[in-house]
């Protein structure tokens, strides 16, 4: 005779199927949020790492800025003391030029004329004065031009002054240009 097994076995079978895929899919979904989890804080410890790299950076190049505006600063600081080195040297330079032309200007002056006024612009001399007669101005030209000291000489104005019908005297204006004798070689 054949046997013949009444029990719900096949229920039971898928009873047990069913924990086992459910006992599957809880491992299978731990171990996702696990791997999740792990990849999530290995990536917000590289982000941390990194932040901190960057705000290190960030204090290195402030601090290099810093030194970079003190570089400036100091630079600026050098130029002005180096132009006013140059200022200070041209004016020593000058110094023994200027004695020599006005030596040189008191030689060329002859007698009768005197000076009203006397500018420099430059190289370029404006005088401006009184003679007592038209030929002591074309001796103080002349006397220009010989001098080492002066070039270029050249009147700009003669103008007689009269006292009623007489001719007392003259005013001119000269303008002469301050040569250097040591440099022409």
């Amino acid at each position: 005779m054949a046997n013949i097994d009444l029990r719900p076995w096949r229920e039971e079978r898928r009873k047990e199927r069913q924990k086992q895929f459910i006992l599957i899919l809880v491992l299978v979904v731990a171990a996702a949020g696990f791997a999740g989890y792990s990849w999530d804080q290995a990536v917000q410890g590289q982000i941390q790492f990194q932040n901190t790299r960057n705000t290190f950076l960030q204090q290195r190049i402030a601090d290099l800025d810093l030194k970079i505006a003190e570089i400036a600063s100091l630079r600026e600081q050098r130029e002005q003391l180096v132009e006013r080195m140059e200022v200070i040297q041209s004016l020593q330079g000058d110094r023994p030029i200027i004695v020599h032309v006005f030596e040189s200007l008191v030689r060329a002056t002859p007698d009768g004329i005197y000076f009203t006024s006397m500018g420099s612009q430059g190289n370029t001399i404006n005088i401006e004065g009184h003679a007592d007669r038209p030929l002591s101005i074309s001796d103080f030209l002349r006397n220009l031009d010989a001098s080492p000291w002066f070039s270029n000489a050249f009147l700009i104005d003669v103008q007689a002054v009269t006292e009623g019908q007489n001719v007392v005297g003259n005013t001119f204006r000269v303008r002469v240009q301050r040569a250097d004798p040591g440099s022409e070689g």
